[in-house]
This record gives structure tokens, sequence and C-alpha cells, in this order.
């Protein structure tokens, strides 16, 4: 097993202070970031579960809350505000592409709830940058129709079989996805996955398209080479 270290955060998003948990080892193969809607450190151990599979397979995790805990306690509806968590989230992206190292790993995107909406307009923005999504449940039709088409990765929506709402907003959401997609049905799991098993498909599925279509992580710039260069137009201007 890979020996991770995990460092409680709070990243700066505009005006708030988002909490997050990373979770990295030397040479991981790629990066997921984890959203939710609000307080996913704190009482959602699904993402937990669902995070723990990646580290196993030696990515690198970084679980982010998109909404704070007085937002989530003060107002019912700021889960539903998806311009607000996808621009949140894209300062996420935009942080992680800052720290020494992440600018080489390419990102993976796994959302839940109303975060799916904003996961899918923050990939649409983000296309050169994030090379996979996995929507499970959730409300991606909250992103509207034009991120939903302007997608440019792989994405792969993880049902329940017998949540009511994946037709009503799920399939009709996938529809519209005009890039690389994928549906998959988890018979038996509810809207929350809570049927025996189903949290565990799902972390498995979650982790067979990451690993599918996240590319291995760039190399780092070679110092040497950059010394030689330096050395040859030494030589060069001696001449």
């Amino acid at each position: 097993m890979y020996a991770f270290r995990h460092t409680s955060l709070s990243v700066a998003a505009g005006q708030v202070w988002l909490d997050a948990m990373l979770a990295h080892a030397p040479d991981v193969r790629g990066i997921a970031v984890l959203v939710q809607n609000g307080c996913i450190l704190h009482a959602d151990l699904r993402d937990a579960v669902i995070a723990k599979r990646l580290q196993d397979a030696h990515f690198a995790t970084l679980s982010v809350d998109l909404l704070t805990r007085y937002e989530e306690q003060r107002d019912v509806d700021a889960r539903y505000n998806v311009p607000l968590m996808s621009a949140r989230l894209d300062a996420v992206i935009e942080w992680l592409d800052h720290q020494p190292g992440f600018d080489r790993l390419a990102l993976a995107l796994v959302a839940s709830g109303t975060a799916c909406g904003a996961a899918v307009r923050s990939a649409a923005r983000n296309r050169e940058r994030v090379s996979a999504l996995v929507c499970r449940g959730g409300r991606p039709d909250l992103a509207g129709a034009g991120p939903l088409r302007g997608l440019g990765c792989p994405i792969r929506f993880i049902t329940g079989g017998a949540d009511a709402g994946a037709p009503r907003y799920q399939r009709p959401a996938f529809e519209l996805v005009s890039a690389v997609r994928d549906w998959q049905a988890i018979e038996q799991a509810d809207s929350d996955f809570r049927a025996p098993g189903s949290l565990d498909q799902a972390a498995s599925l979650t982790l067979d398209w990451v690993a599918a279509h996240l590319p291995p992580p760039k190399p780092p710039e070679a110092e040497s080479d950059t010394t030689a260069r330096a050395h040859g137009n030494e030589r060069e201007d001696d001449r």
C-alpha cells in the first residue's frame, strides 16, 4: 500500500475559504478532485469511500466543499447556485495548478449532488485541463444545455436503478452530451447509494473511468537539459 499524506486545507475562492482535504503521495498517477455542495468533509462518508478507492490505485485526491458551512446552514437554496459553485471550482483548479508538481498531473472531476452541474460547467470551461468527469447521481442537468454540449472530456454517469430522479434529471443531461459518454445504472441503488454494495460498485466504476482516461503525468522539466543549454550558449559566446 502507498503511504498517503492527508492534509486539511482552506482554499481561497473569491471572498470565501473552502474546506478541503488533500491526499497525496510521491509519484501518483494523477489527481481526482471530488466535489459536493457542502459538508462532505464532516457528514458525507460516501465521498471518503470513493476517495479511498482512488488512493488505493495511487491517485491523489482533493475533496472540496463548494459551499461554506455557514452557507449550507443559513441558505437552503445555496446548493442550487450552480454558477457560484462552478466559479469556485474554477478557483480550486487554478489553485491546484499553482502548487508545485500538481500542474504535471492529469486531473479528473468526481461530483455528486447539485455539484454535478457545477462540475460540468467547470469542465466545459477548462477543456484543456480536465481529462475525465464522473457524475454520481445528482443534478448534472443544472449545468444547462450549453455546457453539457460543450464538454470536451469523457464523462461517466453513475446512476441508481431505483433512483426516481434518473430519468427526470440525469438521462436528459446525458442525451445532451456530445463528448465520449457512458451510462452505468446500479441495480437497487437509490439516489444516495445506500443499498448494500451499491457504493462499492460506484467506487469501482469511478476508478475504472478515471484510470482509463487520465494520461500519465508530464515529465518534470529536466534541470540537466536547462543547464546544458546554458552551457552551450556560453560556449557559443566564447567563439
